[in-house]
């Protein structure tokens, strides 16, 4: 997409629009690319991490994905209102023994003026799951 989408929001297309281009992105695993969808003060809570500014993304997404082998990722919009979104997710990934894990999890999202976000707090729960019984490849 050539232009960012920016809020308010309000037209439920470019919302879930929005919400696919950050799932394409994160698929990327390109930590840099990832965090430039970022303000350079973005404030973010992963887990129990609590990240401020956009190298600190940066880093974090470097140790994730280093952990996180085979990620892949779907998210889905859950609701949006003028600068804000809540999105749900889940994705796969293994660690380094071969074990396969599906994280789910919900996200608050608030956007910038400019489109980027300035925040994000994300709560994440992990479940084992058999290689056979992956849904995302």
């Amino acid at each position: 997409m050539s232009t960012l989408i920016v809020p308010p929001f309000t037209d439920p297309d470019l919302a879930a629009q929005k919400v696919q281009i950050a799932e394409d992105l994160w698929n990327t695993r390109d930590p840099e690319r990832v965090a430039a969808a970022y303000t350079e003060d973005t404030q973010w809570r992963n887990r129990t991490e609590f990240l401020t500014g956009r190298q600190a993304v940066v880093e974090f997404l470097r140790r994730k994905w280093n952990r996180e082998l085979g990620y892949k990722l779907k998210k889905e919009l859950w609701g949006f209102r003028n600068n804000r979104m809540a999105v749900k997710f889940h994705y796969e990934w293994h660690d380094d023994s071969g074990q396969w894990f599906r994280s789910y999890g919900n996200e608050l999202w608030e956007f910038a003026p400019s489109g980027l976000m300035q925040r994000r707090e994300a709560s994440i729960n992990d479940m084992p799951i058999r290689e056979a019984d992956r849904t995302l490849r």
